[in-house]
């Protein structure tokens, strides 16, 4: 495609830190109007990507271009179309939050009537508006998040780069931030979404990329990510009686590939469901137990994840690495 669709064209990027490549030889694009979700534990390179999308931090070699303008040659142009929202809220704590909007909108160059009109908008929009005044160092941590990502949309950007948006918020900061989100991409605007989050790319994204250790390991629509790791198929099962012993004897049943317990069930990982079911079947009837409920499951975006980083799980999630 030409970059008349695209917004966000990569090609070959590495950054390095000394002897450490943060970044691998990345390539890929993102669409005009598209959700682009990237997807990895921290420190996979999420955050040094979008430093440099955003001009911040130059490659050590490749390129990238916004909208056809080169992040590098052409920075001023590249950035004049892009929001960007850092994972660390950017506020000014000593001053007020409307102060904070006007200081954004100048760096963004608005014009005077055009930032009073936008930061009314976005203060009533995420719920600050009757706060504008209080100086920010009162503001609770999701009230901060949500004024960094009010003073990213502040020039009305037809890109906005969020770096890990809802991380760390309260549920209401959260559905908050989730909902503008939802309303930018029914509005036209591409949306670069950097999370650990794996049910926030789930909803939101058109396609994810999956990066760990600075490298690209998939990239496509969640659904067909999904349908691409067949061996993370799961059977989820319960039973009218707990036994101590079940998870390990769960685990003999043929086709079986690996076994957890998740609450009152069990969910049984293969390639051949229909197997399994046969199998636990008859495991029920010799260890004299009945089966109260039983499901066949497709892959989670979180199995592929895991399938594709290598990562382990913890208690109900997935261990992130530093």
């Amino acid at each position: 495609m030409t970059s008349d669709t695209q917004a966000i064209e990569v090609s070959h990027l590495v950054k390095q830190f000394g002897a450490f490549t943060a970044v691998n030889d990345i390539s890929f694009s993102v669409a005009v109007g598209e959700t682009f979700g990237f997807l990895g534990p921290n420190g996979a390179g999420k955050t040094t990507t979008i430093r440099m999308l955003t001009g911040i931090s130059p490659p050590t070699s490749g390129m990238a271009t916004i909208f056809g303008h080169d992040i590098v040659r052409d920075t001023v142009a590249a950035r004049q179309s892009m929001g960007i929202v850092s994972e660390t809220s950017n506020v000014y704590t000593d001053l007020t939050g409307w102060q904070n909007m006007m200081l954004a909108a100048q760096l963004y160059r608005v014009g005077r009537t055009e930032r009073d009109r936008k930061a009314t908008e976005l203060l009533q929009r995420f719920e600050l508006y009757e706060r504008r005044g209080d100086r920010v160092h009162g503001y609770s941590k999701g009230m901060m998040r949500r004024l960094t990502i009010a003073m990213g949309l502040v020039n009305s950007p037809r890109l906005l780069f969020l770096d890990e948006p809802t991380s760390g918020l309260d549920v209401e900061s959260n559905l908050i931030i989730r909902d503008m989100i939802s309303d930018l991409i029914r509005g036209g605007v591409t949306v670069f979404l950097t999370t650990h989050n794996i049910e926030e790319a789930n909803v939101l994204c058109d396609r994810v990329a999956i990066i760990d250790k600075g490298l690209i390991a998939a990239i496509d629509a969640p659904e067909r990510l999904k349908k691409t790791i067949q061996s993370v198929q799961s059977i989820e099962v319960s039973f009218d009686r707990s036994s101590p012993t079940r998870l390990d004897e769960l685990r003999q049943v043929p086709m079986v590939n690996h076994a957890r317990k998740e609450g009152d069930k069990f969910k049984l990982f293969t390639e051949d469901p229909t197997e399994v079911i046969d199998g636990v079947m008859a495991y029920a009837h010799t260890h004299n137990t009945r089966v109260t409920s039983i499901t066949t499951l497709g892959p989670s975006l979180e199995d592929v994840f895991v399938k594709l980083t290598g990562l382990q799980r913890s208690g109900g999630g997935v261990t992130a690495i530093d």
